[in-house]
């Protein structure tokens, strides 16, 4: 079957697109729903879920209680679910998986952003360490209880492979079929690789809106890096008397619609090229197909360098970043040295995995701890540690 070509079972989707007709399925077999497909199913699960409306409150770069208008985990879902989206139908591919995966990449995101994410992985050394893209796929498929005949969400086959974008060795001997292509050093799905990378896309786009908002970097440092300056140049000189808020604005959305468009044009040209006939040659590829040019990758870089050093390490981020870790460290110590601590129902959860050890103790401590939002965190701290607050 000659890539491009439409796909025996939707005929608007690219023969190397996934369909919901030839799902890989479900771990716990499910009768078809009615009048949704496989993958809206799986959507609608993830929006449901409790962890992904605890989204709402979870930090993306600033503290939630920082501002009102700053993005947070939630906010941040819902944008590159809408940038995927539009990559999938753009390339023929299926936008519902494409969406549902992006609403639940972050699902397994600490509080506090990639600061409490490296504190209780520091934690969990001893104990198999915490990354937030295992936990995402470990919230779907155990934590999760919503159902009567199973465990978390049972999502299908296809949109796990995409929350799980990379896993070490280790941890994917033990994920069975999930983890077999990084064994092996096969690709995932196009809708896999195009949600990774619209991922990669709203981050860097809203964390520089984000960052001038909040005064933490300014347009004048920004100018010299690439992908912001032809824009901000564009935009004054085809709009002189702009408010300044207006032409952040204008400059980001451009910013995003160029990374589109180099995404798009460029990953057609590689699909052209390799002519994959289904979605198994897809995975068969030694390399993603869905992918940026050489010119937009260094230009990411560029501005990913960028807002290392003068944002994410600037000095206000870090005293957040330093507070965060202190906060998990505390807990993470406190509970998992007193299961009394924990409330009933996460000390159930830490007394059934302590049958299997330590390492089970302490993961269930930090199933409880990565599943709080940020304010949740700061008040269990509270409660924990401050002796005027005696319940």
């Amino acid at each position: 079957m000659a890539a491009g070509s439409p796909n025996p079972c939707d005929a608007r989707l690219a023969a190397y697109a996934a369909c919901d007709a030839r799902s890989r399925g479900r771990r716990h077999p499910e009768p078809s729903p009615n009048y949704r497909g496989e993958f809206q199913r799986d959507r609608d699960r993830i929006i449901h879920s409790a962890a992904f409306r605890r989204l709402e409150y979870k930090t993306q770069v600033f503290v939630n209680h920082e501002g009102d208008l700053f993005r947070t985990r939630l906010t941040h879902s819902i944008e590159v679910a809408q940038i995927a989206r539009s990559i999938a139908r753009a390339m023929g591919l299926n936008e519902d998986l494409s969406e549902a995966i992006a609403l639940a990449h972050d699902l397994g995101h600490t509080p506090f952003g990639h600061a409490g994410q490296d504190a209780l992985n520091a934690c969990m050394q001893d104990y198999g360490g915490f990354e937030h893209n295992l936990q995402s796929l470990r919230v779907v498929d155990e934590l999760e209880e919503r159902y009567a005949g199973f465990r978390g969400l049972n999502l299908t086959f296809e949109a796990r492979e995409g929350i799980l974008k990379h896993c070490s060795q280790p941890n994917a001997r033990g994920l069975g079929e999930i983890g077999e292509r990084f064994l092996n050093g096969r690709q995932p799905s196009l809708e896999a690789q195009l949600t990774n990378l619209a991922d990669e896309i709203a981050y860097n786009s809203h964390d520089v809106d984000d960052g001038l908002r909040a005064g933490l970097i300014d347009i004048e440092q920004l100018a010299d890096i690439a992908l912001f300056g032809k824009p901000y140049a564009e935009v004054c000189r085809q709009h002189p008397q702009l408010p300044e808020r207006r032409v952040i604005h204008e400059v980001v959305r451009r910013i995003i619609n160029a990374q589109v468009v180099d995404l798009i044009e460029t990953s057609q040209a590689r699909l052209a090229e390799a002519r994959p006939a289904d979605i198994d040659a897809v995975r068969a590829e030694e390399q993603p197909l869905i992918t940026f040019s050489e010119a937009m990758r260094s230009q990411n870089l560029e501005l990913k360098r960028f807002l290392r050093e003068h944002l994410y390490r600037h000095y206000r981020v870090h005293r957040m970043s330093a507070k965060a870790r202190r906060v998990i460290r505390a807990l993470f110590e406190a509970f998992h040295e007193d299961l009394r601590l924990l409330p009933d129902e996460a000390r159930g959860h830490a007394q059934r995995l302590g049958e299997q050890g330590e390492a089970g103790r302490a993961r269930a401590v930090a199933d409880y701890i990565a599943g709080m939002t940020d304010r949740y965190a700061i008040a269990e701290y509270e409660r924990v540690f401050n002796p005027k607050e005696l319940t």
